[in-house]
């Protein structure tokens, strides 16, 4: 009698090392996806890790910039105000000029008036030469 068509390794023993060759490349495969996988996972989680991060470190140098704008805003009102109370200082000291060479006109008595500096009528054009100013270094700080 005839025995039926086996396939595989099923009745010849020189196919049964490739089959067991077959099933451990397939575990090796698996395997190796797996590890694939895994190193992927940690390689998203790292970058997520950076975002984080880098988005920390953007929100500190944006605080950062907002104070040092608020500082910039503060010294520019400052400056204003300087300017403002110069410009009505020396239009006082024009009309206290004015009334002086009145009085030495009537009374006759002759007054040394001094001119209106050019450093106050153009302040931008200082007689000294700049100085630097230092600022603290927890000014620029958060």
């Amino acid at each position: 009698m005839k025995q039926p068509a086996s396939s595989g390794s099923d009745g010849n023993p020189r196919y049964a090392g490739v089959d067991e060759r077959k099933r451990k490349r397939m575990i090796s495969n698996k395997e190796s996806a797996r590890r694939s996988r895994i190193r992927k996972q940690q390689h998203v989680e790292s970058l997520i890790s950076q975002v984080t991060q880098l988005q920390n470190e953007n929100k500190l140098i944006e605080e950062k910039i907002n104070n040092v704008a608020d500082v910039y805003i503060g010294v520019a009102i400052e400056n204003n105000v300087m300017r403002a109370q110069l410009s009505e200082l020396t239009d006082r000291l024009r009309s206290l000029n004015s009334v002086l060479q009145i009085a030495e006109e009537v009374v006759g008595y002759a007054v040394d008036i001094p001119e209106i500096p050019d450093a106050l009528l153009e302040p931008w054009q200082l007689p000294c030469p700049m100085q630097t100013v230092a600022a603290p270094a927890s000014m620029f700080q958060c």
